[in-house]
């Protein structure tokens, strides 16, 4: 078995009205990447709050985003899709800008490969065990 790399990973838990914020590829189904949370690598160097700004900017096309608070960490072994450790560092945030109900997006990966579209939407924070590969873990330390 290869050897795990560990990956600084940031995500975002952004909330509205009891709400939570999330996406899914529009061009796979909801068998092979399931439903997310804004997130993704923390590049060498950047702090991880910055990280979950860019990540959610990235990913939704919108914003006027603020941390809120960093409600901890976790590590979710992503195997075998990659045999790798994800250390996240989980972030509360908020949205200021208005959004409607649904909205397309997509990710540019810094033209390094052809953008991945996204549908992005609203779930009650109530229907948070739906995210894919653990990115619920710490949905409850918004409460605390």
């Amino acid at each position: 078995m290869p050897e795990k790399a560990v990956t600084q990973k940031a995500l975002c838990y952004i909330v509205r009205n009891g709400g939570l914020l999330v996406f899914r590829h529009t061009d796979h189904s909801y068998e092979e990447v399931g439903v997310q949370v804004p997130g993704g690598t923390i590049r060498p160097g950047e702090a991880p709050e910055d990280a979950a700004l860019r990540e959610a900017h990235e990913e939704t096309g919108l914003t006027d985003f603020r941390v809120v608070r960093k409600l901890g960490e976790a590590e979710y072994d992503i195997s075998p899709l990659r045999f790798e450790i994800q250390r996240r560092h989980i972030f509360l945030m908020e949205l200021l800008e208005p959004t409607p109900l649904r909205w397309s997006s997509q990710e540019d990966h810094d033209g390094t490969q052809p953008p991945t579209p996204f549908e992005c939407f609203w779930v009650p924070l109530t229907a948070g065990h739906i995210l894919q590969s653990g990115q619920g873990a710490l949905l409850g330390r918004i409460f605390d």
